[in-house]
């Protein structure tokens, strides 16, 4: 009897804890993600697009990186990044690296 009380608090006492360090971790300065579009300069074939989702995939706090282009239109890049690693200038400056300078698009 005695063994299962002690299990049970134990348990509340882990579990109770856990709950209580969530909350701290996400405080402790950890971002939300955070997703731009890039205007993408100098695309004009279909291997452009994979080209700069490459560069930007290897700035470090990217999550997600998609890039596309139309005939005659200016490409696009859309980055989904954290934002406690990595910022808008060095997603530009990955695409800029890769022959394909970039600015934050404004809709």
């Amino acid at each position: 009897m005695i063994r299962t009380i002690t299990f049970i608090l134990l348990l509340g006492l882990i579990t109770m804890g856990m709950a209580l360090a969530v909350p701290a971790t996400q405080a402790a300065g950890q971002a939300q993600p955070r997703t731009v579009t890039l205007s993408v300069e100098n695309m004009t074939c279909s291997m452009c697009p994979i080209t700069v989702r490459k560069a930007l995939e290897r700035v470090p706090g990217v999550i997600k990186a998609e890039a596309g282009y139309e005939k005659g239109s200016i490409g696009w890049a859309r980055v989904t990044f954290d934002g406690s690693k990595t910022d808008v200038e060095m997603l530009t400056d990955a695409t800029f690296e890769a022959g394909y300078p970039s600015a934050l698009k404004t809709e």
